[in-house]
């Protein structure tokens, strides 16, 4: 397993979709050892693939004490009529959070390392992380989703930043 190093805004591998797995081999179980260990941190809540510099659709998450993983996630299901609009950050804008709406409850379906369909879901955290992970292997980041106030002060901050 290895810790890998978080890719930051102004990476193309960021804006780029990523592809599908089509074959499980050592190199993919070494991806998905890296985005467990990288992911295992405190104030990590999620961690997708192109996020390390692999742009291939997996991702990984850490909440509520438990550490998974997906690969060839396909969001499924967004609850329309239940919304959450709390600060969201990510980590490869660091140190921003702004509000971003997302649905309350989302559902994706994917595969395991055995290539045995896998489906994450949940309400809340867990919904939001996966959204933000799916929105990540299409290669969007949540500043996209900003409302144009909120992404206004985001683009000043991260020019503040040098980024």
């Amino acid at each position: 397993m290895a810790y890998r190093d978080i890719r930051i805004i102004g990476d193309p591998v960021l804006r780029t979709a990523c592809e599908p797995i089509t074959e499980i081999d050592a190199a993919v179980k070494q991806l998905v050892e890296d985005l467990l260990e990288t992911v295992d941190d405190e104030g990590r809540a999620g961690l997708a693939a192109n996020q390390i510099g692999v742009s291939l659709r997996a991702f990984s998450w850490n909440i509520d004490g438990e550490i998974d993983y997906i690969l060839n996630p396909v969001l499924v299901e967004v609850s329309e009529d239940e919304y959450q609009d709390g600060d969201e950050g990510c980590l490869s804008v660091p140190g921003l959070f702004f509000p971003t709406e997302r649905g309350w409850y989302a559902r994706a379906e994917g595969i395991d390392l055995d290539g045995k369909k896998k489906i994450v879901e949940g309400e809340e955290l867990m919904g939001r992380c996966i959204q933000h992970e799916c929105d990540h292997l299409d290669g969007h980041l949540y500043l996209d989703r900003l409302s144009k106030k909120y992404r206004k002060k985001a683009m000043a901050e991260l020019r503040k930043q040098g980024l």
